[in-house]
């Protein structure tokens, strides 16, 4: 397992990551992801750590906190050797103060997420998506008390536009606060906007990637094919992806498919592997939160480290992936002295 540093921390994290929004299965949206259970979730993490995986991602809100405590009871004497991520700003509970990322929740939700997953300290705390209500300097300072008291380590954010990020940045500096070294965002062959702006920010910052639905939810897990039904055992068939229909057009997804279908070929790699493969070798990826329900979509996915795809074949790739710009980015893209894009190459 290659290991990277998170941003600007000195945290070494590894290229793979485990995300457990597949345990428990608490409501119909997570259902559609999974259900695993205490004891399979215990072979998924040794499996994990068997082949250097030690950074377990969740969330609060992921199964009204199940997933949390199932991870916990899974990594029952291996907190000394693991990771956790976790994360809140989102609904939880009923009433006025229910979400967001104001002091009272959020002091809430960590002490709460603290007992699911029966630990002192989470090493890596999100806020998984921007609260515009809340005033920045509220939610940084509860994060800086929280590292300060020493209930969190790392702190990071999801979700986030680049002015939301840039904001909070310069807010953190400001203050002396501790700022965001991670940004978990969805990034993949088929949605490659991340490059737009928020990886330009990320490599300037020095803030690291981390990356949810590396596969498109699933999309991209080898199973779709043109002219063919969806997959009817798929999140996207059971109405759990996070990734919309309407960002992947059917043309410029199965343009994609048949180059990961020649690659497949070539390399003797599976197609999710390829696609995991491309995105380990982007600018400020530090780590791919990948996601299985069973152990052999597991082992699969870990195959897709230990090996790389040539300059050429990411070249190909990039090219069926390459959509049009919205503005300004297509009208900066004209002058690419003032403006040069990330070094793919």
């Amino acid at each position: 397992m290659e290991y990277r540093q998170l941003g600007a921390s000195g945290l070494q994290v590894p290229v793979l990551s485990f995300g457990t929004a597949t345990f428990g299965g608490g409501n119909d949206f997570f259902k559609a992801w999974g259900t695993t259970q205490v004891d399979e979730a215990t072979r998924l993490v040794n499996l994990c750590l068997d082949a250097g995986v030690n950074l377990f991602d969740t969330a609060d809100v992921y199964s009204d906190g199940l997933s949390e405590e199932i991870l916990g009871k899974a990594l029952t004497g291996l907190r000394d050797k693991v990771l956790i991520s976790t994360k809140a700003t989102f609904t939880f509970g009923k009433g006025p103060n229910n979400q967001g990322s104001s002091r009272l929740h959020l002091l809430k939700q960590c002490e709460s997420s603290l007992k699911r997953l029966k630990t002192d300290y989470i090493d890596i705390y999100h806020m998984h998506g921007f609260d515009g209500v809340t005033p920045v300097e509220e939610t940084l300072r509860t994060l800086d008390d929280l590292v300060q008291s020493g209930k969190v380590r790392y702190i990071a954010c999801s979700n986030y536009s680049g002015w939301h990020l840039m904001k909070s940045l310069a807010v953190s500096e400001k203050y002396g606060w501790n700022r965001y070294v991670g940004h978990q965002v969805y990034y993949s062959l088929v949605n490659r906007e991340y490059e737009w702006e928020l990886m330009p920010l990320g490599i300037d910052q020095k803030v690291g990637g981390i990356i949810w639905s590396p596969l498109a939810a699933g999309r991209l897990g080898g199973k779709y094919r043109r002219n063919q039904p969806v997959p009817p055992d798929s999140r996207v068939a059971q109405g759990g992806s996070p990734v919309p229909a309407f960002a992947i057009p059917d043309e410029l997804f199965y343009g994609i498919i048949d180059v990961l279908d020649e690659l497949a070929v070539e390399t003797g790699k599976t197609v999710a592997q390829i696609a995991l493969n491309w995105l380990l070798q982007r600018p400020t990826v530090s780590t791919l939160v990948i996601g299985a329900r069973n152990e052999e979509q597991l082992k699969q996915n870990l195959a897709a480290v230990g090996w790389n795809l040539t300059i050429e074949q990411v070249k190909r790739l990039d090219a069926a992936s390459e959509v049009p710009t919205i503005y300004p980015y297509w009208h900066q893209r004209q002058n690419l002295t003032l403006n040069p894009p990330p070094k793919f190459y």
